[in-house]
């Protein structure tokens, strides 16, 4: 005759998932204390920012969106005034050059160059982020018997060194030399001459065409 198999407790299996929700709640609250952020969230020191770079390009509405994204309680406002904190870009060139041609003078291969300069201030002028030049440099092998392929490939990667470069303005904002500044405003050098913050107008290429025209040459698309 067997012995009865001993009966378990109806309040296991509720126990044993309260103490996971116990633990889950405790290490949350480690993870809290830590500083642990969610990645891609990284909280920029101040609530609102105006930049003077085109709203209706395809730049300025990237960065505009990877702020946001990275710091969802700062909001962009259109006046320089309304703003704790002002993102300028002083300049912004791609161009295109000549880096290798073959025995008959044609063009093998293209370095694609993307520079972008950048300085970000308070609302007194206080320098929190001196000009910044970020630069991202490709190749590209070439073939003049596909312009129009080759063209289109070129123009993809120039967007893709774009989204890279902002990327990393955004890494720039949200480093803590830029919040440690930023709330010591007060003994940051004050900008001798305050840069122009008028919105600067979109200068994208229109469908189609391409800011170093066709087939490719050296040239620059300069955006002030």
């Amino acid at each position: 005759m067997h012995s009865p198999k001993p009966q378990l407790s109806p309040f296991t299996s509720s126990t044993h998932q309260h103490l996971r929700m116990l633990a889950c709640v405790a290490l949350c609250v480690l993870l809290a204390a830590c500083g642990f952020r969610l990645k891609g969230v990284s909280p920029l020191p101040f609530n609102t920012i105006y930049t003077n770079i085109a709203e209706n390009s395809a730049f300025g509405a990237n960065i505009r969106r990877a702020i946001v994204a990275s710091s969802p309680h700062t909001r962009f406002v259109s006046e320089p005034a309304q703003a704790q904190a002002k993102l300028i870009q002083l300049s912004n060139n791609q161009s295109l050059r000549e880096l290798s041609i073959d025995a008959q003078g044609r063009v093998e291969e293209y370095e694609l160059n993307l520079v972008f300069v950048f300085q970000l201030t308070d609302a007194q002028g206080h320098i929190i982020l001196p000009p910044t030049t970020l630069q991202s440099i490709r190749e590209i092998p070439y073939d003049d018997s596909q312009v129009q392929a080759k063209q289109g490939e070129i123009t993809t990667l120039f967007q893709d060194m774009q989204q890279s470069l902002i990327q990393r303005v955004v890494r720039h904002l949200a480093s803590p030399d830029v919040s440690a500044a930023f709330a010591d405003a007060k003994s940051m050098p004050v900008e001798e001459q305050p840069a122009d913050t008028t919105p600067l107008p979109s200068t994208e290429p229109l469908p189609g065409s391409t800011p170093w025209g066709s087939p490719p040459t050296d040239s620059g698309a300069g955006m002030r």
